[in-house]
Parts: structure tokens; C-alpha cells; sequence
């Protein structure tokens, strides 16, 4: 198909048809950053997150994933809702709707057979997020967006409410030029961080983010950060929601603007009363293909007991009590701590369990 500039465009103007609002190139190189995140691996900023330095090697290889790889077709899929949905806790923007990995995934695989019948000798490997790729060093080389302080890939008229993908490809393409931005002397994100996550600008410290405590670690969410996390059940948005990039400016429409895909649209949440009661099958079938099944029953009901404990509401009490003594002893303490969290500055008549209110919970 003519010459390589005309089936790169080609190749971005059928992304775009996807559904893709971002589509760049970069050549399959070893990730400029590379450096960098090896040191952040080596200070235990990845916490327990042992796959990381696992798959460290090979994430900075892109041929290691697909032999042969050229080049890097980069795409972002915005997932900011119009509105966000009324529940007595918090979930990250990103989870609201179906589980990402599906539908990028879905949407490259098109592609990349598209590819494919035009050039049956190319070959290709999606990543989406799981596979071992730096996906935002690859983002910023092909212009995407650059690196905010809170270490989010930032765009300039777009903010960072979007999902990456990377589509890596056995042939040379046009590549695009690297993204120019930066965030200047703000610092909003790093004064934000209710745990002080943003140890300094462009460094994060994964052990003390709320995103980590309440999704990747596996373990008892240590005490000190249990009252900073306040809300957050799933994930947290915080360094994003105070980002200036995130908000609408009269001159630059494009910020903050719902996204087109339907499968993002944030599904029916359950109340935090119905999650403290919900047993592992149910919470299986209500979360079916949503990324909040990655905390895993026992982790959202882990945070769940400590939302309870810092809404100052005696009326979880008793779902409190359900887990004071329950087999697991991670449940078992997170309870002990929310019900005396509950209990500890409510005068003598108040602090005995009160069966939950019917009204919606708010």
C-alpha cells in the first residue's frame, strides 16, 4: 500500500475509526526511561508487586516480546465519565465501566488483523497493560503525552483520563515526533496525596499510594494509611482530579470531555452496606468483567471495613461485627480497626450496633 508514510496514515486513520482518540508511532527501541525505572525497582518503590522486577528486563526490550518488532503503534482511549455515579464510597474513574483490558484489547486485535490482510507478512503483538511493556515511555515517543509530576502520561488538550495500548509491529513505519509539555512550577498532585504517595515530582512511591493499598497489595493495609484513604474503595483519583490538565478551560473544549465509549460508562454500583454483606460468588457475579475484581473479594471487603470506619456512620456497626470474628485474619483485624474507629469518639448510648438504615446511603 504505497509508500511507508501512506500506510502509517493509514494505519492512524483506521485506529481512529476504532475509536481511538490518540493514535502516534514510535520505533520498538529500548524505552528512553529505562534507566529510571530500574532505579525505581531497585529503591522498593514497586512494593510487592514482584512481577515488575521480574518482567524488568524484558519490558525494557521490546523485542523481547515480539522478535523482529520495528516499530510501536501507540493508541489512547479516553474513559472519563460524564458524571460520576452517587454511592458512599469512591472507585477510580477507570473502573466504573467494563474492564478495559477487553476492550483495547478487542479494538487492536481488529487492527492488527487489518494489518495483517494488507501486509500478510507483518507480524504483531497487542499489549494491553499486562504484557511486560513500558507503555507510557512508549506513548511519549510517539507524542501522545509527556510525563506529569504525578506520573501520569499527561496530553495537553486532553488531560490523563485515558487508557493506553501498544500494537508492537515487524515493520517500519513514519514515526512521530516526541510530545513537548510540562507541568511548570505546579505542584497541586504532590500537595494532594493524602499518604505523600509523590515522594517528589515524578517519583512514586507505590507502597504509600491508595491505589496499591486498596488493589495490589494483597496484605493488611498498614494502620498509618488507613485514615488518608477516607473513601477509596478501588483505586484513587486524586492526583488527577486537582491536575489543571483535567479541568475544562474556555479555550481548550477538548478537556474533560465524556468519553464515546459505551462500555465505560460507569455500571450500577452496590451500596457500601450491600458490599460488606456480599459473599465471594455474589461479588463474582455482580463485578463480572469489571477490573474491581482484581482486589479480589477479601480486598474489596479489606477496604470496604475501612471506609465504614472512616464514615463516621454508627450504622455500619453491625456489618462491622459480622467480620470481628471471621476466619480470615486480615478481615478480622481490618473489623477490630474500623469498629473502634466507629466506637471511639461516640458517646456511651451510640456506640452499641444499630441495625443499617433503608434510606439511600449518601
Amino acid at each position: 500500500m504505497g509508500t511507508t508514510a501512506e500506510f502509517t496514515e493509514w494505519i492512524r486513520a483506521y485506529a481512529h475509526a476504532l475509536g481511538f482518540e490518540l493514535v502516534g508511532f514510535a520505533p520498538a527501541v529500548r524505552p528512553p526511561h529505562a534507566e529510571s525505572f530500574l532505579l525505581w525497582l531497585a529503591r522498593g518503590y514497586a512494593g510487592t508487586m514482584d512481577y515488575l522486577p521480574r518482567t524488568a528486563q524484558v519490558r525494557i526490550a521490546p523485542t523481547a516480546l515480539l522478535e523482529g518488532a520495528q516499530s510501536a503503534v501507540v493508541v489512547g482511549l479516553n474513559y472519563a465519565p460524564e458524571t460520576l455515579p452517587e454511592t458512599d464510597y469512591r472507585i477510580a474513574r477507570y473502573a466504573l465501566g467494563d474492564d478495559y483490558h477487553t476492550v483495547i484489547r478487542a479494538k487492536l486485535e481488529t487492527l492488527l488483523n487489518a494489518i495483517c490482510a494488507l501486509k500478510p507478512e507483518v507480524q504483531g503483538r497487542v499489549c494491553v497493560d499486562s504484557a511486560p511493556v513500558l507503555e507510557r515511555d512508549l506513548a511519549w515517543l510517539a507524542g501522545l503525552g509527556w510525563y506529569g509530576k504525578n506520573t501520569c502520561l499527561i496530553n495537553t488538550h486532553r488531560g490523563s483520563y485515558f487508557f493506553l495500548g501498544v500494537l508492537l509491529l515487524t515493520i517500519e513505519l513514519a514515526y512521530d515526533s516526541p510530545a513537548e509539555g510540562g507541568c511548570g512550577t505546579c505542584r497541586k498532585c504532590l500537595d494532594a496525596c493524602p499518604t505523600g504517595a509523590l515522594v517528589e515530582p515524578y517519583q512514586l512511591d507505590a507502597r504509600r499510594c491508595i491505589s496499591y493499598l486498596t488493589i495490589e497489595n494483597r496484605d493488611a493495609i498498614p494502620q498509618e494509611w488507613r485514615r488518608p484513604i477516607g473513601e477509596w474503595l478501588f483505586g484513587c483519583d486524586i492526583c488527577q482530579e486537582v491536575c489543571p490538565f483535567n479541568r475544562p478551560r474556555e479555550h481548550q473544549p477538548l478537556r474533560a470531555v465524556p468519553t464515546r465509549e459505551a462500555r465505560f460508562r460507569p455500571r450500577p454500583l452496590p451500596s457500601l452496606s450491600e458490599l460488606l454483606t456480599m459473599d465471594e460468588p455474589a461479588f463474582q457475579e455482580r463485578f463480572q468483567g469489571s477490573a474491581v475484581r482484581r482486589a479480589k473479594w477479601h480486598g474489596i471487603v479489606r477496604s470496604a471495613l475501612v471506609v465504614a470506619g472512616n464514615s463516621g456512620n454508627p450504622r455500619y456497626l453491625p456489618l462491622i461485627e459480622r467480620y470481628r470474628h471471621h476466619p480470615n485474619p486480615i478481615l478480622r483485624e481490618h473489623a477490630e480497626w474500623a469498629y473502634r474507629r466507629l466506637t471511639e469518639c461516640l458517646p456511651e448510648a451510640e456506640s452499641a450496633p444499630r441495625p443499617p438504615s433503608h434510606r439511600a446511603e449518601g
